[in-house]
């Protein structure tokens, strides 16, 4: 009996030895696998999910993409956004008339004032900071809506294919030409395409529904036009949603609130009245559609000249792409139709409109160029040279005078000793140039007035219209008196012959230069000029 009482303690011992023996190398396991997973995370994943030598990389280029471009676009990537943010942080410049009817938000020109005014605090806010750390921020941003784009393509296809969408975003001359710029419209591009990669497709990894309707929102009340695209998504979205009423009550109406409630709060204290400025810019230029004011094109110019622009040599790896993706990626084809079909509808287009549509179509041309076997090679430098050309001459040539001219604008502010006695005029077609943002410096400075007529008169004109109706008239009468006049005049070499005898009368020379190719339009030229007064009896 002992020795089966032994026997049987020995028995029971050796079980619970074994046991702990087992549960032991069961937590060892369990340790093992739990900490497995995050050194090989850290070898896999070191900056927003992808290798870091391809973040590197993007970066880089987005960052000499910044200083390859040394031109000017429109007027809005200055007076609605740079010179709003100079405004609000040194308390002098120029708000044009968007600002004073209400039509624009602060939320976009805040970003920059943040940066404007750490460079103030820092003693570091120089013109050229001033003006390249605002774009290089820009580019930075850019640069993680490619790296999104790329990621996104990667789990909805192949590592392959991803490659090539990349490839193809990356040598788009249009986005080389705008991803840099300080617009609106480039913003809402960079968010549109982050938004993207957490919305709901099929076979997608990173979906989130709070993030991407959070960055919807946030485009939408920085530009309202912002939400065209995204109509037909989020439709598809609602529309395959099991739980609508909680996508609806439990998302969509919370964020909206939210997003809202800080642009009002933000509008409320720089405008110092309550306004809902995203209704004001509907209304202005969907509703009443005055910004025909500003030109008109007729209904087919997206689908005839604006879109294949925008493509450029993309135009048929775009439609052969059409014809092979698969069915996941028709709403992106209907999201492209639909943006272009809706902005038809608006007299006034620009080529900066249909931008956030861009990297839908990149994925398209990324497929086309995937399914090429023969004439891959060709193919490939066919797209990268001639976008490389393109993308090259609209950043570095065409269009550069009227930021080259704010140089000589800055000696004459930083360089000159008659500094306090120096103004500028500036004798172009408004808002040619930028302003203040661009100059850092309180000197005098006038330029044409174009605002539109609200009243809704029709022989109205503004003051650039009346100039060039008559220059020299027009500049008798306005300095009738020399002691009104400006110090320094700035105008195209299209004007100069025709207000020579003004020039020649009130003593102006021509002390500078600037090279401005364009395209065809009666008021600019081939050059810049600018013209000092030579007070008489005073050295040169």
């Amino acid at each position: 009996m002992e020795r089966e009482g032994g026997g049987g303690g020995s028995l029971f011992f050796r079980g619970l030895q074994n046991r702990s023996q087992k549960k032991m190398k069961l937590r060892k396991r369990k340790s093992t696998l739990y900490l497995g997973p995050q050194k090989s995370t850290g070898r896999r994943r070191d900056l927003l999910g992808e290798n870091t030598s391809l973040v590197l990389f993007t970066i880089a280029l987005r960052i000499c993409n910044c200083f390859l471009v040394q031109t000017s676009f429109v007027p809005d990537e200055y007076w609605q956004s740079l010179e709003v943010a100079h405004h609000m942080v040194f308390n002098y410049g120029y708000l044009t008339w968007e600002w004073t009817e209400r039509l624009r938000g602060y939320i976009y020109p805040l970003i920059f004032a943040s940066i404007y005014k750490i460079l103030h605090l820092l003693g570091k806010d120089s013109v050229q900071l001033l003006i390249w750390i605002p774009r290089l921020a820009q580019a930075l941003l850019s640069a993680v809506a490619d790296l999104r784009l790329y990621s996104l393509m990667k789990q909805l296809e192949n590592q392959q294919v991803a490659r090539w969408v990349f490839f193809c975003q990356l040598c788009s001359w249009f986005t080389w030409y705008c991803c840099t710029r300080t617009l609106t419209n480039t913003m809402e591009t960079v968010l549109t395409v982050i938004a993207l990669f957490y919305y709901p497709l099929e076979g997608s990894k990173s979906m989130n529904s709070v993030k991407y309707s959070s960055l919807v929102a946030l485009a939408f009340i920085i530009r309202p036009t912002a939400v065209i695209p995204w109509v037909p998504l989020l439709l598809r979205h609602f529309w395959q949603e099991q739980r609508k009423l909680d996508l609806f009550l439990h998302q969509f109406l919370p964020i909206g609130f939210v997003t809202f409630s800080l642009s009002l709060i933000i509008d409320r204290i720089f405008f110092g009245q309550w306004t809902l400025v995203q209704y004001n810019f509907l209304k202005f230029n969907v509703l009443q559609d005055l910004g025909t004011f500003y030109g008109s094109h007729p209904w087919h110019w997206y689908f005839s000249q604006g879109f294949p622009a925008v493509l450029g040599t993309h135009l048929p790896f775009f439609i052969h792409g059409c014809f092979l993706a698969s069915k996941r990626y028709r709403i992106f084809l209907v999201t492209v139709l639909w943006t272009l079909l809706v902005y038809s509808m608006l007299s006034h287009k620009e080529f900066r409109f249909i931008y956030p549509v861009l990297p839908f179509c990149m994925v398209f041309c990324g497929y086309s160029l995937n399914h090429l076997k023969t004439w891959k090679k060709p193919a490939l430098s066919f797209l990268f040279l001639s976008n490389m050309l393109l993308a090259l001459y609209t950043g570095l040539v065409h269009q550069r005078g009227t930021l080259d001219v704010m140089t000589n604008i800055q000696e004459l502010c930083y360089n000159n000793p008659n500094v306090s006695s120096a103004s500028v005029f500036i004798m172009m077609p408004c808002h040619s140039t930028p302003y203040y943002s661009h100059v850092h410096y309180p000197l005098p400075m006038r330029f044409l007035q174009c605002p539109p007529d609200l009243s809704g008169k029709s022989d109205y004109l503004t003051e650039a219209d009346i100039f060039y109706l008559n220059p020299l008239k027009w500049l008798y009468r306005e300095f009738h008196n020399d002691s009104t006049l400006p110090t320094h005049l700035i105008i195209f070499s299209v004007l100069e012959e025709e207000i020579s005898p003004f020039l020649i009368s009130s003593n102006y020379e021509r002390t500078a230069v600037c090279f401005h190719t364009h395209l065809p339009e009666d008021r600019t030229g081939s050059h810049i000029y600018v013209y000092e007064r030579k007070l008489k009896g005073k050295l040169n």
